[in-house]
């Protein structure tokens, strides 16, 4: 059985005639920057010669960053524009086509798609006409299994002709219009295969031949950064040999072949917009006016038998809810930067090549002075730095992380003339002999130039610290103004350190102890403390199996004022007492606590009063119910109406004895506040 053959123009063909007379050489990875901003540069190189048009494919999840940061570097030549197909580009392709991407499945979909079209069949049995109809049938062969094979119905000038689609030599579609749309379509279907990627077209414009560069930032796994540092066998050396490697991943989907590496650390504002997504306008829907039809009324008068109603139509108009907003987002994309250079010194690792480091305003930048190559999802571990760095070992207390023993330590200080960015650091020991020994790990925080950090990698249980806190307040004024006893104490807070050094070994221990907000340090002396995050820090020396003890002493001032005419009846008599206040305050105080004594008795009498005035009443309460429960001629009602009297006689002079009270304490309470206010001690 002789196949179909649909003689189609290639699209490929159609593309090879507009191509210029110098094809374009591809483009190709040359250099890539990735930072720690979670992004990278990515920049590529080719030589073109006059007019060209250079295609970049990108994967699709990274067509906004480069949409976003996309540059062009041509020194002899300019840009045109940069097309790229759209987001869905094969519902696009096929908006005007008479067919859908379904009909490329098989000629014979294609032929019921395309019914009423002209075509011309070659063969054995030539014929042209109109599309019909495509039927399939089925048939078995001699070996009994199912054949299908379609029968295609053509309406000719001839009449109605039929062939076999599977034993056609060829078919043509007769319309030129038809078959350039069929060709645009499967061209169409060849570029939607790649649904994970977009192809660039960018058009340089220029004369002669030159180095085109084109470049972007798009998100990128973050590079990290590993240390080793090998301290020396003598604890009293200064100096460390510290290696610094580069940990990355090419996770770009694509081979690095020799590429020009550089990293990068800093901290960036990078985002993303997706600027690949369509977006439309939501607009109002405005209703048609329709203008309502006019039916005249049945004439009464010549149909009085009608009994019909007749109205009026109107017509109605809807507007239909705005569709919604499209919605923006947004997500990390950042920048790039030139590297300075300065050379690293080997030491005493196996030497290697360190990266040519730089330092701009934000960033520190490491460029690899060899090209590497990588393959796509393939982690590299590269050497940035390999130099000697001033190294002293020290005791780093953090009663926090360890509350008996400190923590062995280094103090580096970057001698450098860049940072060096975070990561973590494996140290090593060589002993006298030469033999290398792991000792711990530490994090190394960012280290700009010119300063320094301590980094700990093991506990020193050869050395013990014991703790000792203490709190007191110590009055330090005491004055009475215009009634107001204002006291101003010091609040002292003080700790003390007794630290055991090693047996045989001296040691220098940096005691970290916190550090309170408004407090003052008064010991020890703020030259030998220094300030480490919102803590101090202070350095001793501890000579071999000494203890050495240090105090530190923080204090604050508290000043109170107290009203003593109105918040201070409880604790005058107390301030009389407390020797700590100076003699003319406590004389004041107890003169303060005699009147007291006198509003107390006043307020007393007048309690004593008002329990009695209530007793009374409940017992003129219960006679009256009793006279109102005998009978009036009776001996025990004539009794009961004298108790009433007589307790209504007392009752009398209680209220005016309790008046007196109250008045007599008031009097007391006016002289106790005059004396207050004219005091000023």
């Amino acid at each position: 059985m002789t196949p179909i053959r649909l003689a189609l123009p290639v699209a490929a063909a159609v593309a090879f005639l507009a191509l210029p007379a110098f094809a374009a050489e591809p483009l190709a990875l040359k250099r890539v920057l990735l930072s720690t901003g979670g992004v990278g540069y990515f920049e590529y190189e080719a030589k073109v010669t006059g007019n060209e048009t250079l295609d970049l494919a990108v994967p699709l999840d990274q067509v906004d960053d480069v949409m976003k940061s996309i540059v062009v570097y041509d020194d002899k030549g300019g840009i045109g524009e940069i097309s790229l197909p759209g987001r869905e580009p094969l519902a696009a392709a096929f908006r005007e086509m008479p067919f859908g991407p379904e009909a490329l499945a098989s000629p014979a979909d294609l032929l019921n798609a395309l019914r009423g079209a002209e075509v011309r069949v070659e063969g054995a049995r030539g014929v042209a006409g109109r599309i019909l109809s495509v039927v399939p049938e089925t048939s078995k062969d001699k070996d009994g299994l199912g054949i299908t094979r379609h029968r295609v119905s053509l309406m000719t000038t001839g009449g109605v002709r039929q062939f076999l689609l599977e034993e056609a030599d060829g078919l043509q579609f007769a319309d030129p219009a038809l078959q350039a749309k069929l060709d645009a379509a499967l061209a169409a279907l060849a570029r939607d295969s790649a649904k994970d990627r977009r192809t660039l077209a960018i058009r340089a414009t220029g004369d002669g031949e030159r180095t085109l560069r084109v470049g972007y930032v798009v998100a990128a796994p973050l590079w990290k950064t590993s240390y080793r540092l090998t301290l020396a066998a003598d604890p009293k050396a200064d100096k460390a040999a510290l290696q610094g490697w580069a940990v990355l991943e090419n996770m770009s989907g694509a081979d690095w072949d020799k590429v020009d590496l550089t990293v990068v650390s800093g901290n960036p504002v990078t985002f993303r917009q997706a600027l690949y997504q369509s977006y439309t306008v939501a607009r109002p829907e405005v209703p048609v006016e329709v203008a309502g039809r006019v039916l005249p009324p049945v004439d009464e008068r010549a149909r009085d038998a009608d009994g019909d109603a007749l109205g009026r139509a109107a017509a109605a108009g809807s507007v239909a809810p705005p569709a919604p907003m499209a919605r923006m987002m947004a997500a990390p994309a950042a920048e790039a930067v030139v590297a300075d250079q300065m050379d690293a010194a080997p030491q005493q690792f196996a030497k290697v090549t360190a990266a040519e480091s730089g330092e701009t305003a934000t960033q520190v930048t490491f460029h690899l002075p060899e090209p590497v190559t990588v393959a796509a999802g393939h982690s590299l571990l590269v050497p940035i730095i390999d130099r000697e760095i001033p190294a002293s070992r020290v005791d780093l207390y953090l009663p926090e992380t360890e509350p008996k023993h400190p923590l062995a330590a280094v103090d580096l200080k970057n001698d450098g003339q860049t940072g060096l960015p975070p990561g973590v650091l494996t140290l090593y020991e060589r002993g006298a002999d030469g033999a290398v020994a792991y000792v711990g790990d530490a994090r190394l925080g960012a280290l700009p130039a010119g300063e320094t950090r301590l980094v700990s990698f093991a506990v020193d249980q050869k050395v013990t610290v014991e703790r000792e806190d203490k709190r007191d307040d110590t009055l330090a004024r005491a004055r009475i103004v215009d009634g107001v006893l204002e006291l101003t104490t010091t609040q002292r807070a003080s700790v003390t350190y007794a630290v055991t050094g090693a047996a045989g070994e001296d040691r220098t221990v940096l005691l970290q102890t916190p550090r309170y907000d408004g407090w003052t340090l008064t010991e020890p002396a703020e030259g030998k403390v220094e300030i480490v995050a919102g803590q101090y820090r202070i350095r001793q020396v501890v000579p071999a199996g000494k203890t050495e003890k240090v105090t530190v002493t923080q204090e604050q001032p508290l000043s109170q004022s107290i009203d003593l005419a109105d918040d201070a009846d409880d604790q005058i008599a107390a301030w009389a007492e407390d020797r700590t206040l100076p003699a003319k305050v406590r004389q004041a105080m107890a003169d303060l606590a005699g009147q007291l004594a006198v509003i107390r008795d006043h307020e007393a009498e007048a309690e004593r009063l008002e329990q009695r005035q209530a007793e009374i009443s409940r017992e003129q309460a219960r006679l009256r119910q009793n006279i109102g429960a005998v009978p009036k001629d009776s001996d025990l009602f004539q009794r009961y109406l004298g108790k009433l009297n007589d307790s209504e006689s007392e009752l009398e002079q209680v209220g005016t004895d309790l008046a007196k009270a109250r008045k007599a304490t008031d009097a007391a309470r006016a002289t106790f506040r005059q004396s207050v206010r004219k005091l000023n001690i």
